[in-house]
């Protein structure tokens, strides 16, 4: 099994792209030591190369290291959260309330979810990057128990439910995740990165 370190410090996240990952023969893993990295990037494939970039610099039993950069972005508010949206308040209860309050009385909700992969070697080399979207729009309350972050206010087209009212199964086949993973998975496979045939 080919192992690969997942840039983040988010237990979630990596459940959940090994959800998706385990017919590939591929397992993600967290980073072996401190991870911090300055997400400054001007848009998410800048900031997942400067975590990707980060982790292949902490001293590690895997070759190959990805990191994602992922937000919800509103059309009614210019993009926010966006590039913000882990930092747009302290916790994920207090974003979505503070997304919720600034989308007050707002009729147009279209939304989406953005997220970029970028995968680099040991060297910090960019082998492959790619961004997906998952469109949507803001609730106007909480629905469903299942997900994290903005799961909970966000409607998916697709799906003509809630993100947070989907199986993880469901959610693995639509989210803005699943999608560039897939494109990430699928290239590591058709490269023969790591030997996987």
């Amino acid at each position: 099994m080919l192992k690969i370190t997942l840039a983040t410090g988010n237990r979630h996240k990596v459940e959940e792209i090994n959800l998706i990952a385990k017919d590939y023969n591929i397992e993600f893993v967290l980073p072996e030591g401190e991870f911090n990295p300055v997400e400054n990037g001007k848009n998410f494939i800048e900031n997942a190369y400067i975590k990707a970039l980060c982790a292949s610099k902490i001293p590690s039993n895997t070759e190959f290291f990805l990191a994602d950069d992922s937000g919800l972005c509103t059309k009614a508010l210019n993009g926010e959260p966006g590039l913000k949206s882990a930092r747009y308040a302290p916790t994920a209860p207090e974003r979505i309330k503070k997304l919720l309050n600034a989308m007050s009385g707002i009729k147009d909700r279209t939304a989406e979810f953005v997220c970029a992969m970028v995968l680099v070697d040991k060297n910090g080399k960019i082998l492959y990057q790619t961004e997906e979207k998952c469109q949507g729009k803001i609730l106007e309350e909480e629905r469903g128990n299942g997900g994290f972050g903005y799961d909970p206010i966000f409607f998916v087209n697709e799906k003509n439910k809630g993100m947070a009212e989907l199986s993880a199964l469901e959610k693995s086949k639509v989210s803005h995740r699943a999608k560039s993973l897939n494109n990430v998975l699928n290239w590591i496979k058709n490269e023969q990165i790591g030997r996987i045939s």
